[in-house]
């Protein structure tokens, strides 16, 4: 499974970024075979993502399978069994989006192409970019959306310190910065500042509201820790 660009221990790159390279005016030869081999090796991988599915069509001959039509998922999402039929390169937020029974639609499509964390869900307890995950290949994995943390009748602790600390404005990227959050803290109890910096550098948030997220992600580790002094 594809991990986010920065995910266990994730940094942000403190390297200065690299020139743009020029590009070409034309559709040269090698730029044509370049993209036509990139073709062929997303149909290789997507072939053997299928192996073994009875649904995945007939073998070719040399015994790949074909992959067309739609197939049928099982997804595990936020502790419940959820059925889909979808092309094998569906990613996993169009499948929660619009392939569904009931979409879930808290989980945010803005950039969709693992750029800016707005569609940040957790797999196996790990923030990733559903933007970048097969929905095939998420088949056996526990998926945890922004809906499975709380409601707006019983929020989470995150939640809850997101609307106290006012960190959203426009909203688009607050479900994944609260996904994001919600990892943090279970993955680092009594995480610093810096820490969640560093754990928060893969959600982008245009509106600038940084300051408010990080103070949302501390007042949600105090109210943990005093949960847990208490008991």
């Amino acid at each position: 499974m594809t991990d986010r660009p920065v995910s266990e221990g994730r940094e942000a790159s403190t390297d200065p970024p690299s020139a743009p390279a020029p590009t070409p005016r034309g559709l040269s030869r090698r730029t044509f075979l370049t993209g036509a081999g990139t073709v062929a090796a997303g149909g290789v991988a997507a072939g053997g993502i299928l192996e073994g599915r009875a649904d995945a069509g007939p073998r070719r001959a040399g015994g790949a399978r074909r992959v067309e039509g739609l197939v049928e998922v099982t997804l595990t999402i936020n502790g419940k069994k959820r059925k889909a039929m979808v092309e094998p390169r569906t990613t996993l937020l169009s499948t929660l989006r619009h392939h569904l029974a009931e979409p879930l639609t808290g989980t945010k499509e803005v950039c969709d192409r693992g750029n800016c964390g707005a569609c940040t869900v957790m797999v196996d307890g790990r923030p990733v970019y559903s933007c970048l995950q097969l929905a095939v290949r998420c088949e056996g994995h526990e998926i945890t959306t922004v809906e499975g943390l709380g409601s707006p009748e019983a929020q989470s602790d995150v939640q809850e310190a997101f609307a106290a600390c006012d960190g959203q404005m426009c909203g688009f990227c607050t479900p994944g910065f609260v996904v994001s959050t919600t990892a943090c803290l279970e993955r680092h109890p009594g995480v610093d500042r810096e820490t969640i910096r560093r754990e928060l550098s893969g959600n982008l948030c245009r509106c600038g509201t940084y300051p408010h997220v990080f103070e949302a992600a501390e007042r949600a580790r105090d109210a943990r820790a005093k949960k847990e002094g208490g008991r």
